[in-house]
C-alpha cells in the first residue's frame, strides 16, 4: 500500500493509538505515532499524561528504528523545551526518510516550526493527512489555542416531549442506566465539568467520574475533572456533595466578598472572581477565557434549563450531547434550554445534527453549532 491510500492507512492507525490519551492526556493533546519501514509497521506510541514521554519519542523507544523509515504522527512534533526534550530532534536523530502529519500544531511556540525545521535537515514532509478527524481528537485544545476558550459541549436528557424534569423539579431518572453509565466516559474526557449553583442545590449532586481505569481502557487511574460551578451569589456553603467527592471545585462568582467566601475556601474550593455579564450575572466568557487561561481544553456542562440556554444563546456551546428518552412527561415538564420567547423563525438557533446512536433504550444525538 502506497500514496495517499497508505498515508491515510497509517494515519489511521496513528489516531487509534492517539486516542489511547483520550482520558489521561489532558491538558496536552492527544498525540498518537505509528513508525513504517518497506509497508511494515515498526512501531508505535502515544502520549499517556503531561509530564511523561511524547508520543514520537514513545514510538522511537519501543524498538530499532532504521534510517529511512516512516513517521506518522497525528500533530506537528514540538519542536520547543517543555517538560520534555522537543520531539523534532529525536526524530532527526534516527533520520527517518519521512514524516507524515495529519494537522500542523497550533500552539504559538510550535506553529509549523517543526515541520520546517524537518525539510531543513532533508526530510520529506506530508500535511493534512486526515487533518479533520485529528482536529476533533483535540477540539478544545485547538479552540483554546485559537481562540482563548475551552470546546463546550451541553449534555442535557430529555423525555420525547422536551421534558427535563416535572413541574415539581423530580427528574430522576429520565434516562436508563446505559446513558448515565456513557455520561460518564463523556466526564471522563473532559478537563473540566460545568455547572450552575442551581443545579447542585436542588440536586445536590459529586460531579465526579466513577469508572475504572479498566472501563476506560487505561493503565493510570481515572482523572478526577475540575468541577467548575457559577455561583454569582455564592450561595454554596461547601457542605454539599461536590466538595468531598473528590477533584478540585473552583466557583465562579461576581460577589466575591461574600461572608460565604471563607466557608468555600475551608472545605478547599477556589473562588474565582469575574466581571458581571449584561444580565447582572456571572459573564460566562469570561469564567470560560479564565478556564482557557488556566489550561482547560474541554469543558462538559451538566446544568439546568438556564445556564444551558445561557451558554447557547451567548454563541459559547460548541455541541450538544442531548440524550433523549422514549417517554413523555406532558406539557408542564421543564423545558431543556430556557431561551426565553422566540417571536420569530429567523430567531431560531440552528444546528446540525452530528451524530445519532442508541444508547441502551435511548437515543444520544450530537448536535453541533457552526
Amino acid at each position: 500500500m502506497s500514496g495517499t491510500a497508505g498515508h491515510r492507512y497509517w494515519m489511521a492507525a496513528a489516531l487509534q493509538e492517539a486516542r489511547k490519551g483520550l482520558y489521561s492526556a489532558h491538558p496536552n493533546p492527544r498525540v498518537g505515532c505509528v513508525i513504517v519501514k518497506d509497508g511494515e509497521r515498526i512501531a508505535s506510541g502515544w502520549h499517556e499524561y503531561t509530564g511523561g514521554l511524547h508520543a514520537e519519542v514513545n514510538a522511537i523507544d519501543a524498538a530499532a528504528i532504521p534510517a529511512g523509515a516512516d513517521f506518522y504522527v497525528t500533530l506537528e512534533p514540538c519542536s520547543h523545551q517543555g517538560r520534555t526534550p522537543p520531539c523534532v530532534d529525536a526524530l532527526i536523530a534516527v533520520e527517518p526518510r519521512r514524516v507524515v502529519v495529519a494537522v500542523e500544531d497550533p500552539n504559538p511556540q510550535v506553529g509549523g516550526r517543526g515541520l520546517r525545521l524537518l525539510r531543513e535537515h532533508g526530510i520529506e514532509v506530508v500535511s493534512g493527512v486526515l487533518e479533520t478527524q485529528a482536529r476533533e481528537l483535540n477540539r478544545g485544545f485547538f479552540k483554546r489555542m485559537q481562540q482563548g476558550l475551552p470546546f463546550v459541549s451541553v449534555k442535557m436528557a430529555s423525555s420525547l416531549d422536551g421534558g427535563t424534569a416535572l413541574a415539581n423539579g423530580a427528574s430522576q431518572w429520565i434516562t436508563g442506566e446505559p446513558a448515565r453509565r456513557d455520561v460518564q466516559f463523556q466526564r471522563a474526557r473532559a478537563s473540566a465539568i460545568l455547572s450552575s449553583a442551581q443545579t447542585v442545590l436542588d440536586d445536590d449532586p459529586a460531579l465526579d467520574v466513577r469508572l475504572t481505569s479498566a472501563d476506560l481502557g487505561q493503565r493510570r487511574e481515572p482523572r478526577q475533572p475540575l468541577r467548575a460551578i457559577i455561583d454569582s451569589r455564592l450561595r454554596l456553603d461547601g457542605s454539599q456533595r461536590l466538595f468531598s467527592s473528590g477533584g478540585e471545585v473552583w466557583i465562579y462568582t461576581s460577589n466575591g466578598d461574600s461572608p460565604r467566601r471563607r466557608d468555600l475556601e475551608s472545605r478547599g474550593a477556589q473562588v474565582i472572581e469575574v466581571p458581571r455579564g449584561e444580565t447582572g450575572s456571572v459573564s460566562l466568557e469570561a469564567a470560560l477565557r479564565d478556564l482557557a487561561a488556566r489550561g482547560i481544553n474541554e469543558v462538559h456542562s451538566e446544568c439546568g434549563p438556564r445556564l444551558a440556554g445561557a451558554l447557547v444563546d451567548c454563541g459559547l456551546a460548541d455541541q450538544v450531547l442531548l440524550y433523549l428518552a422514549p417517554h413523555l412527561l406532558g406539557s408542564a415538564a421543564r423545558g431543556v434550554f430556557d431561551l426565553g420567547e422566540i417571536t420569530a423563525m429567523e430567531q431560531r438557533r440552528n444546528c446540525r445534527i452530528y451524530d445519532i446512536r442508541h444508547i441502551g433504550e435511548d437515543l444520544r444525538l450530537t448536535l453541533k453549532f457552526a
